[in-house]
C-alpha cells in the first residue's frame, strides 16, 4: 500500500465513461481512488452507493472520484447501470494500476485486491491512504486537509 506523501502513479485505463488518463488531472483537482474487490458484492455495492449518494459533497471539492478493480469494462458498465453510478469505474484487467498502487491483485482467480481509498492532493502526492470501506465523512475530511475548505 502506498503511504501518505508518496507520489501518486499516473495511469490510463478504460472506464464506464471513456478512457481516463490520470496525468492531466494531477495538480488540477483532487482525486479520490476507490479500489474495491468485486462488482455486485454487498460491501462493494454499499461503498460505491455512498459515493453516488454523496456526489454533491465531492463536487464541492471539485474532486474526481474513480472506482477501480480488475473487472471487465462490460461488468463495470452493467454494475454502474444497475446502481446508477455516474462516476467512472475503471477496468484494470491487466492489474497494472493495482500493482502501481500496491493494492494486491488476483491470484489463481481468487480475489486478492484490497479495499483501499486514496486521496491524491493537488501536489500529486498521496494525501490519504486507508484500507477498508471508509466513511464518506472521513474521505471528505481528507479532501479538506488536502485542498482546503470546500467551494460554495
Amino acid at each position: 500500500m502506498l503511504q501518505v506523501g508518496d507520489t501518486a502513479p499516473s495511469f490510463q485505463a478504460e472506464s464506464t465513461q471513456g478512457k481516463i488518463d490520470l496525468k492531466p488531472y494531477i495538480g488540477r483537482q483532487p482525486i479520490v481512488l476507490i479500489f474495491y474487490p468485486k462488482n455486485e458484492t454487498p460491501i462493494c455495492t454499499k461503498q460505491l452507493c455512498a459515493v453516488r449518494d454523496s456526489k454533491q459533497q465531492y463536487a464541492r471539492y471539485h474532486a474526481l472520484v474513480l472506482g477501480v478493480n480488475q473487472g471487465s469494462l462490460q461488468q463495470h458498465e452493467k454494475f454502474a447501470r444497475h446502481h446508477g453510478y455516474d462516476f467512472p469505474l475503471l477496468s484494470d484487467s491487466d492489474g497494472e494500476i493495482n500493482k502501481s498502487y500496491d493494492v494486491g491483485n488476483f491470484l489463481f482467480g481468487l480475489i486478492g485486491q484490497n479495499r483501499i481509498v486514496y486521496v491524491i492532493g493537488l501536489d500529486g502526492k498521496i494525501a490519504y491512504a486507508r484500507k477498508g470501506n471508509r466513511p464518506t465523512s472521513e474521505i471528505l475530511e481528507a479532501l479538506e486537509s488536502a485542498v482546503g475548505a470546500p467551494q460554495s
